[in-house]
């Protein structure tokens, strides 16, 4: 914790933003700075009145924030903030998803016609992720691992909780997106190789009922829905990728030595030119200039 005003009183608000009133996050800042203490030395440092100090201790104990250590007098020692604050966030996601399963139930109106417009990097995030700890029976997920990596944790949750999950990443690192004997990770297409705009792209699906798509470029925006045709859709698409990656984990040589790597032969027939040329040269980075070039010839034909 710093000394610094500025700092203190913005650590004061957010605290009073997650519930605790202005006398209970005096309160336990001041007992973070004095590591144990007496109500009355806690009341000095937290400028509280004395009388308010022992019922504004008892409230925090009760919120498991600080724990009595000893008697006559009774002293604090304040939980450590990352035991505390993991305590409250795990608890917020729960009380969060319980409300989310429960409102549909008091809605009158069927909001899984409708097709919701998020805007944002964070709220975009947080959506997933309020997805993804929702989940009863699986997740499946396409995605890049850069953006897949901020939801490692809520992925690992949802497996402890036997959650199936199942994902097609691009990137180079599967292992670290596997959790368990109910986590499925394949490499897409066998190599993990960006193909377009898939670097910037997250596409997620859960329990057969909602979807979401993302993109991340510039200004990040996203579309989320229950509607059953659209949820089907990003279903069928992620399913087909499923049914893709497993064909290639039995058959990839033979496809690449048809079709090329990352399936660069058909993709000059039905990618958008530029997408087309910035995936040969990503492959040329990789493998050289020599295999890429030598298979253009094959392919633009009437």
């Amino acid at each position: 914790m710093t000394d610094s005003p500025a700092n203190a009183g913005e650590v004061l608000l957010e605290l009073q933003e997650l519930g605790f009133s202005e006398y209970e996050a005096r309160a336990y800042l001041a007992l973070l700075k004095l590591k144990v203490a007496t109500a009355y030395e806690v009341s000095k440092t937290a400028g509280l009145p004395k009388a308010n100090a022992y019922s504004v201790l008892d409230v925090l104990s009760q919120k498991q924030a600080v724990q009595p250590v000893s008697e006559n007098p009774v002293r604090y020692v304040p939980v450590a903030p990352d035991i505390l604050f993991e305590r409250i966030a795990a608890t917020t996601r729960r009380r969060c998803a319980k409300i989310v399963e429960q409102l549909p139930q008091l809605s009158q109106s069927k909001d899984q016609e409708y097709v919701w417009n998020i805007s944002g990097e964070d709220a975009i995030h947080a959506k997933i992720e309020a997805m993804i700890d929702a989940a009863t029976t699986h997740v499946w997920v396409k995605s890049a691992e850069s953006l897949l990596e901020v939801h490692r944790d809520a992925l690992e949750r949802a497996a402890s909780r036997g959650v199936a999950i199942l994902i097609i990443l691009f990137g180079e690192n599967p292992e670290r997106f596997r959790f368990g004997a109910s986590s499925q990770t394949f490499l897409h297409e066998g190599n993990g190789i960006p193909v377009g705009i898939a670097p910037h792209l997250i596409t997620i699906t859960v329990d057969y009922q909602e979807a979401l798509v993302a993109e991340f470029r510039g200004s990040p925006n996203g579309s989320y829905t229950r509607n059953t045709p659209i949820v089907n859709l990003a279903d069928t698409l992620l399913r087909h990728e499923i049914y893709f990656a497993e064909i290639f984990e039995a058959f990839g040589q033979q496809i690449q030595k048809a079709f090329g790597t990352a399936l660069i032969n058909l993709r000059r027939k039905y990618l958008p030119d530029q997408q087309a040329l910035e995936l040969e040269a990503r492959l040329r980075r990789q493998e050289g200039p020599t295999s890429v070039a030598s298979k253009k010839q094959k392919v633009r034909t009437p």
